[in-house]
C-alpha cells in the first residue's frame, strides 16, 4: 500500500532502508527527497519519446514500448547497483506522481521478494510539504541571526555554535555561495527547488522548543532566494551583532577565499564586477595589490570601501539586538567563547 506523507519528519521515522528516485535524471538534477538515490526507470530521451507516443500516436503502444524500456532499465539496477542487496533490504520508490514509473519498478522488486513501498502521490506530494513549510506555514522554532559586517567569520561562529550543542542552519553551504560577489564555492548553485529541499528537511529536523542560529543574509544568495516563511522570520528576529578589527577581518579573507588567491584569472574576473561601483581607476588599484600578492591590505580596502557601505544600507536597523561582541581577534578560541555567550544569551 503506497505510503501517504503528511509532514517532512516522517521521512525520518518511515521503516525503509533506502529511498529511491526513479523519474529520469533531469528531474533528480532539478529536486529530489534528500538523501533520495537516482535509479531512473526512463532516461531523459526515452521519457521524451514515449511521451511523443503517447500523444501524436496512441496511448496502448506509448505504454508498451515504455513498459519495455522500464523492464530493461531495472535489469540494469538489479544487476549494477542493487545486486549486493539482501533479501531483507527494504526500499521506498517514487516518482513524479506516484504512478506507473514507481509502480512498475516497485512490482519488478516486491517478485524479486523485498518489501518495497511506494509514495502516494510521489513527487508532487513531497514538494507540496515543502511549500507548506516555507510558503504557506510561520517558521516555528525561534530564530536568532548572527550579524555583522564582512569577514567578522560569521561562518565559523555558526560551526563553534554547533560543536556547542546550538541548532545552526547554514544557508550559505545549502547554497553553495558565500553570499556576495567572490561567493560561489562551485560553479553552478542547486536549483531553487533543491534549495529549498535541503531548507525544509533541515528545518523540519529541529527541536521546536529550542532557538536556532542563522547568518544574516540578503532575500538572495547569490541566484537563490530564502523563500518567504523563513525570510519573514529573519527580518523580525533578534540579532547578535558581531565586530572585529579591520586586520582581523582582512585576514579571515584571505584565508576564506584561497580559490581567488590562487586563480589569479578568477580574482580578476571578480574584480572586474565592481567596476560599475567604483569605476576602474579604483578597481586598477585593488589589482596592483592583488598582482604584489598584498591580498590582506586589498582585503581591508575592500571590506572598507565596497563592504561595509553596503551593508549598512541593508542592514535591519529596526530588528531587535540581543547581543553585540566586539572580538578583539577571530581565532578559535575567541569564537568558542563568543558561541558560548550567544547560546547563553538566546536561551
Amino acid at each position: 500500500m503506497p505510503i501517504t506523507l503528511t509532514a517532512l519528519s516522517d521521512l525520518d521515522a518511515l521503516p525503509f532502508d533506502e529511498i529511491i528516485d526513479v523519474r529520469s535524471p533531469s528531474e533528480y538534477a532539478e529536486d529530489h527527497v534528500p538523501g533520495a538515490i537516482s535509479l531512473p526507470v526512463l532516461s531523459d530521451e526515452q521519457r521524451a519519446r514515449v511521451g511523443t507516443i503517447y500523444v501524436q500516436q496512441e496511448p496502448f503502444l506509448a505504454r508498451k514500448i515504455g513498459a519495455a524500456l522500464v523492464a530493461k532499465n531495472a535489469a540494469a539496477h538489479l544487476e549494477g547497483p542493487l545486486a549486493g542487496y539482501g533479501g531483507g533490504w527494504r526500499p521506498l520508490v517514487y516518482c513524479w506522481r506516484g504512478g506507473q514509473r514507481s509502480g512498475a519498478f516497485a512490482a519488478i522488486l516486491r517478485e524479486i521478494g523485498w518489501r518495497v513501498d511506494t509514495v502516494k502521490g510521489g513527487y508532487k506530494a513531497y514538494r507540496s510539504l515543502v511549500v507548506d513549510a516555507l510558503y504557506r506555514e510561520p517558521i516555528a522554532p525561534r530564530v536568532v541571526i548572527v550579524d555583522g559586517g564582512t569577514g567578522t567569520a560569521k561562518t565559523r561562529l555558526l560551526a563553534q555554535i554547533a560543536a556547542l550543542g546550538g541548532q545552526v542552519i547554514d544557508l550559505e553551504a545549502m547554497a553553495e555561495h558565500r553570499g556576495s560577489v567572490f561567493g560561489p564555492m562551485s560553479d553552478n548553485q542547486p536549483a531553487q527547488k533543491a534549495f529549498e529541499s535541503a531548507l525544509a528537511m533541515a528545518l523540519a529536523r529541529l527541536d521546536p522548543a529550542r532557538p536556532f542560529f542563522v547568518e544574516a543574509e540578503s532575500s538572495k544568495i547569490g541566484d537563490l532566494l530564502v523563500p518567504p516563511s523563513l525570510w519573514k522570520a529573519m527580518i523580525a528576529a533578534p540579532r547578535v551583532d558581531i565586530e572585529a578589527p579591520l586586520g582581523a577581518r582582512a585576514a579571515h579573507l584571505v584565508a576564506q577565499y584561497p580559490d581567488m588567491v590562487a586563480d589569479p584569472a578568477k580574482l580578476d574576473s571578480v574584480l572586474d564586477k565592481l567596476v560599475r561601483f567604483h569605476g576602474r581607476e579604483r578597481v586598477a588599484g585593488w589589482r596592483a595589490l592583488a598582482a604584489a600578492g598584498d591580498y590582506a591590505q586589498m582585503a581591508a580596502e575592500l571590506i572598507a570601501e565596497h563592504y561595509d557601505p553596503r551593508y549598512r544600507r541593508i542592514s535591519h536597523a529596526e530588528a531587535p539586538r540581543l547581543l553585540r561582541l566586539d572580538l578583539p581577534n577571530l581565532g578559535d578560541e575567541t569564537l568558542a567563547g563568543a558561541a558560548r555567550r550567544i547560546i547563553e544569551k538566546a536561551g
